[in-house]
């Protein structure tokens, strides 16, 4: 089948002509329909110390998909052929105490599709039946293939209570940008998104029309907040950027007692004012992936309740166009891009 792979430990990525997976008793195979890159692949593209330190070479890569089942393994009975699923990309174990108390996403021995293990962008990948998420019918395979983004947003933007809530979310990447739709679905009052790309804060407000936005190398957030009628600080905060400044003037403009989820993952280690943290008795939840599966849930009732992410998707192509799909993401300047397995 074709793949595309980690085949060298250099910036880059190969299409391959690899084996179709060969599955165990409880796995199902799937045939990918569409699939979309993600940071973590742009990360193992650019092969940066993250990538050098986790992914094993050769590695068929990718974790966010839609497909078909065309097989299932001897034990499995939750799927069947020809059902419609995406999956799952934390693949875990049954030992830890985390697992065993059904904290599944918290397990440490957990491995992830198209990081540790064979991934999805390839005509056909293996995942555990536990990982198989079944699809309504009538769910278009380009949002399955950026469910796993948005179980990411949703996990966000779930962690606190949102009802009639100021929402300060910093970085407006995809899942950022998913998240403030998502906090508008959930009840909250007024959403600020920032970020220093003006083509991203311009594509959040064609995502979402009615949240405010505000370039931190050239405005004033504080202003902004004074403009909008806001008279305290924010009371929940989605920290998506990983970047110091960002997670600092959050920690300044929120209200004593705030509620701080952080997603964003900091290339490196930086300081912070945990005197502020302490005297303004912020709560920061770190937030990981997806909890299984009870974001998965509410991902897809939200979707059946009328959230719409489809203007997320700025671009499809080919999986043989691969080459033109990153070089798109290099540029900084899209949603979720597409490529298509069919």
């Amino acid at each position: 089948m074709k793949a595309l792979a980690k085949a060298k430990p250099e910036v880059g990525i190969w299409m391959q002509d690899v084996p179709v997976p060969q599955i165990e008793a409880d796995e199902v195979l799937i045939r990918v329909n569409k699939a979309s890159i993600c940071g973590t692949d742009m990360h193992i593209y650019k092969w940066d110390p993250w990538a050098q330190a986790n992914v094993p070479v050769p590695m068929v890569t990718g974790h966010e998909y839609g497909g078909e089942v065309v097989e299932v393994g001897s034990t499995v009975r939750r799927v069947k052929v020809g059902d419609r699923v995406s999956g799952e990309g934390h693949v875990v174990g049954n030992k830890s105490r985390n697992a065993r108390s059904g904290r599944w996403h918290l397990d440490p021995e957990t491995k992830g599709i198209g990081v540790n293990l064979p991934g999805a962008f390839a005509q056909y990948v293996r995942l555990p039946e536990f990982n198989v998420i079944p699809l309504p019918d009538d769910l278009p395979m380009e949002i399955a293939a950026i469910l796993d983004p948005l179980g990411n947003a949703v996990h966000t933007a779930l962690a606190f209570d949102l009802v009639g809530e100021d929402v300060l979310i910093t970085g407006a990447g995809p899942i950022g940008v998913m998240s403030a739709a998502v906090a508008r679905k959930a009840g909250a009052r007024r959403i600020v998104i920032t970020d220093v790309n003006p083509w991203r804060l311009e594509f959040a407000t064609r995502i979402n029309p009615d949240i405010h936005t505000v370039n931190v190398a050239s405005e004033s957030l504080r202003e902004k907040m004074i403009e909008i009628g806001m008279k305290e600080g924010f009371d929940v905060g989605f920290e998506m950027s990983g970047v110091a400044s960002a997670f600092d003037q959050m920690v300044d403009t929120m209200i004593m007692g705030g509620n701080i989820a952080m997603l964003g993952l900091p290339p490196k280690p930086f300081e912070a004012d945990f005197g502020k943290i302490v005297l303004k008795a912020l709560t920061i939840r770190g937030i990981y992936g997806r909890q299984m599966y009870d974001t998965w849930y509410k991902m897809l009732a939200l979707l059946d309740n009328g959230l719409d992410v489809s203007g997320m998707i700025t671009h499809t192509f080919s999986c043989d166009d691969y080459q033109a799909a990153f070089d798109v993401m290099l540029t900084g300047e899209c949603g979720k891009v597409i490529l298509d397995w069919q």
